[in-house]
Parts: C-alpha cells; structure tokens; sequence
C-alpha cells in the first residue's frame, strides 16, 4: 500500500512537471509568435512602400512598352515588340547609350580612387579635422540645380572662370568636350558623398593591423595595398553600386546645361526617356527604355555583387 502510494506520488511530480514544461513551451512560443509580429509590423512598411513605389511602376513599364501610347492614337494599341524594335534603330537612344557608359566608365573608378585619397587624408589630417571632412563633403549637400550653375558660371565662355586661361575655350558648345565637362561635374559632386563611406570603413579597420605591419617595417604603400584596400572590399562593393546608379540619373544637370546638346553630344538615357516621354508624348517607348535602363542596372549590380562578394572578407 505504502509503495502504491509513493508511485502514485512519483506519477503526479511527472505530470506536474511535464504540464509546467508544456506551459512554458507555450509561454515561449507566444513570445516569439509576438516578437515575429512585431518584426513583421516593423518593415511592413517598407515592404508597403517599395511595392508602390519601385515593384509596380517597373511592372506597369514592362506592361506599357508592349503598346504604342502617343497622341496618334486615342487608345493604347498593342504592338508587341515593337517599341524594342525601333529603338534599335533610333541614332539618337544608340548615342545616348554610348554616353553613358562613357561617363559610367570614366566616373566610378576616378571618384572612388578620388574618394580613398580624400578619406585618407581626413582620417589621418591632426589639424581642422572637421573642416576638411566639411569641405570634402560640401558638394554633396549642393542641390543639383545650384551644382549645375555652378558649373555653368565656370563654363561660361568670357566671363566664366575657365575664360582667365583661355577666352576662347567653349566646352559646353563644343560636341567633342562637352561631354567631359559633365563628367568633371560629376566627379567633382559624387566624390565627397562617396568619400564618406570610406572614412566610415578606415574607421573599422584596427589599429593593431597598422602597428604590427609597421614593426616588420612594412612601407606606407604596402600597407595600403595588404592591409587597408583588402578590408575596404565590403564598402568597395556598395559603393561602386551607388556611382553606377549615380552615373544613369543625370537629368537635372544636363536640362540646366546642355540640354542634351550639342547635337546630342551630352544626352543620357534617363534625359532621352524624360524628352520621349514629357516632350514627344511617346509613352511606349518611353517605356520600354525605361525597361532597358532598370533591366540593365540589376543584371550589372547583380553581377557585380555575386562575383566580389565571394572574394570578400568582412571582418
């Protein structure tokens, strides 16, 4: 009797035991339950706003540019390919394009070395730190309109800066210079903003790597090229992505500038979209321009990305 007690005692400190482990199971689900919900409360917003903003004017793009949408025709009409047909045909998009990739090509290695050089320098400079990183940084704040007569002004044949040299020099009226004009401009603004970045990531590098090169009597220059330049890969990476975006959003400088001339010598793509969109009122092909562009950038970051980001440490 007494051990039939005292098993029955045994069963119950069990059950007992097993209940307050269910009921903490349970307290720990709904804690987490709450804190998906909160999490999903949080970049739901987000997700709100890049599916407004960003996913369905790209989808209803991809849509428009099957159709032929001007003031020819009170209905849109469907035209298939159409629209990519004739942009392989059009002088001016062709030219456009090669624009780009020239100030594409000509901009992102000289701002990011241009960069590197700046924040070096304001990580290292002792005097007026904050003055420097301020001068380094001051284009960047510039609204692009001010930005754009800026270098007007400096442009500008017999009363423009560059005229104290040369009174005769016309860059902006000039096919063959203007385009490097507005490639200096964009070197000039797109520098300070990336050279933030870079001073952010020399920043994260420990100064032990630095003092243990230098015991083994490490030049300046080797230190940089095995110490400093392989940790600063990660924000390489981004920040190469952001210049490539920077190099196909000029439309704002060139409409103050040069308007896409001389001749198309400046035109862009995001510029020609804006002309055959706002000024011709040929929405197909605007659209499927616009298709090309967006298509273009995320199969060149996309490649990009995977290709550096295996070969990247990040600490």
């Amino acid at each position: 009797m007494k051990r039939d007690i005292i098993h029955i005692s045994k069963m119950q400190s069990k059950i007992g035991n097993h209940q307050s482990w269910i009921e903490r199971m349970d307290r720990h689900k709904k804690r987490k339950l709450k804190t998906s919900l909160l999490a999903w409360g949080l970049i739901l917003p987000g997700f709100i706003f890049l599916a407004l903003f960003t996913i369905y004017p790209i989808v209803k793009s991809l849509y428009l540019s099957f159709f032929r949408i001007d003031l020819s025709v009170s209905n849109p009409e469907f035209v298939g390919l159409k629209n990519y047909a004739d942009l392989l045909k059009d002088s001016v998009f062709k030219q456009a394009f090669m624009n780009n990739l020239l100030v594409a090509i000509c901009t992102i290695p000289t701002s990011i070395a241009l960069a590197v050089a700046m924040a070096i320098f304001a990580n290292k400079v002792k005097f007026a730190k904050s003055l420097v990183r301020v001068a380094y940084f001051y284009p960047t704040i510039l609204p692009m309109v001010a930005v754009a007569n800026i270098w007007l002004f400096i442009y500008t044949p017999n009363y423009g800066i560059i005229s104290y040299f040369n009174p005769n020099l016309r860059i902006l009226g000039n096919p063959d210079a203007a385009i490097w004009g507005i490639i200096i401009m964009l070197i000039w603004k797109q520098a300070g903003y990336v050279m933030v970045f870079y001073l952010s990531g020399l920043q994260g590098i420990s100064r032990e790597l630095y003092e243990a090169a230098e015991l083994d009597g490490a030049k300046a220059i080797t230190i940089f090229r095995r110490i400093t330049w392989p940790l600063l890969k990660p924000t390489t990476i981004y920040v190469a992505i952001i210049s490539l975006t920077n190099a196909y959003k000029l439309v704002d400088h060139l409409y103050i500038m040069t308007k896409g001339g001389p001749g198309n010598a400046t035109n862009m793509l995001l510029f020609y979209i804006y002309q055959v969109g706002f000024d011709f009122w040929d929405t197909g092909k605007a659209d499927a321009m616009t298709v090309i562009l967006v298509g273009m950038l995320l199969l060149v970051t996309a490649i990009w990305f995977f290709s550096q980001d295996r070969r990247t440490f990040y600490g």
